[in-house]
């Protein structure tokens, strides 16, 4: 083999990190763009450090090696150890500092969101400007291109924290405390956000997809998720309909348009217009659905949710052609 192509498959596989929905290193928004160039700037720096200390070590232990008189020795521990690290990394400082004013800038008023950290999921509403009542939604943001929209930021019981890589800085999500921060995508398409702090047994299960639209797209978006459910259209989505409600499922879950007015789990009025299940866990179709349904825990473990594995196979299938109908 090429004796330089460990070195090259090794540097191929880091810069695949650089990508993808879940990248700092591809930024989807400005305030993503803000962080990727601290990110290089940052990098910038310490290859300047590590070069230069580096280098000088080298020379005096390689290139001319020499004793060193009390006032050299001390001159080189002055200059190279001490003033030279210290103007790089206060400059580093500076610079990072002075972008962190950008990252809680105001939302331009058009829309807030507001996100709660739940076990182990996300609850969602949207407030349109003049909005008097929140639009619910669960498990995925979604965010107009071209404008900044204000994000508020809670937690229930256990301490999360909110961050879509591609789109922004994380920010904490803390029980009793209502924290604030705003986006400002660019680029329309599909991200991927994770909960940055550890929060349980399903820490790592608990993901959400972010979507930024056009501003055309999005306002179309929000005007169909502010309406009610739609109704099933087959008779075995009916069927499932008639077992949501005989097994109770409305006395934690919302469905508008029907009576289920329950607020303990997500809303699910609009459940299959959604890119995954289970807050990322599992994609959205009919078997994620039914196994959902028979044993969430699982799927997620420490989910709050009964498992009904008790009923028969036929009438689980008929729940989840229910929800699956749910667009």
């Amino acid at each position: 083999m090429w004796p330089g192509g460990p070195v090259l498959i090794c540097a191929i596989l880091v810069l695949a990190g650089c990508d993808g929905p879940q990248s700092v290193l591809a930024p989807g928004g400005e305030d993503a763009f803000v962080l990727a160039n601290l990110f290089w700037f940052l990098l910038a720096g310490a290859v300047v450090l590590w070069c230069a200390m580096n280098g000088l070590m080298f020379y005096v232990t390689r290139i001319n090696p020499r004793e060193l008189s009390e006032r050299g020795a001390q001159a080189l521990i002055l200059w190279g150890g001490i003033a030279f690290p210290t103007v790089v990394l206060a400059g580093l400082l500076f610079y990072a500092l002075s972008i962190m004013p950008e990252q809680r800038a105001e939302g331009d008023g058009g829309l807030r969101v507001e996100v709660t950290g739940e076990q182990w999921w996300w609850r969602v509403a949207y407030w349109p400007e003049g909005a008097d009542e929140p639009i619910i939604s669960a498990n995925e943001v979604r965010l107009p291109a071209g404008s900044r929209s204000e994000i508020t930021l809670e937690a229930d019981k256990v301490i999360h924290s909110f961050w879509v890589p591609s789109l922004g800085g994380k920010s904490d999500m803390i029980p009793g405390r209502t924290n604030r921060m705003s986006l400002a995508p660019t680029v329309p398409g599909l991200y991927r956000g994770q909960c940055a702090e550890y929060c349980g047994e399903s820490h790592a299960k608990m993901a959400f997809t972010a979507e930024v639209l056009t501003p055309e797209d999005f306002a179309a978006w929000l005007d169909a998720e502010a309406g009610p459910a739609v109704p099933p259209d087959t008779a075995l989505a009916r069927e499932g309909r008639a077992a949501f409600f005989a097994e109770g499922c409305g006395a934690c879950h919302a469905i508008r348009g029907t009576p289920a007015h329950g607020r303990v789990g997500p809303d699910l009025t609009h459940l299959a217009s959604r890119a995954t299940l289970a807050a990322g866990t599992l994609p959205m179709t009919g078997e994620a659905l039914a196994r959902w349904i028979t044993a969430p825990e699982s799927v997620k473990p420490g989910a709050l949710m009964p498992g009904y594995d008790h009923l028969p196979p036929e009438r689980i299938a008929a729940m989840a052609a229910y929800l699956e109908g749910l667009e």
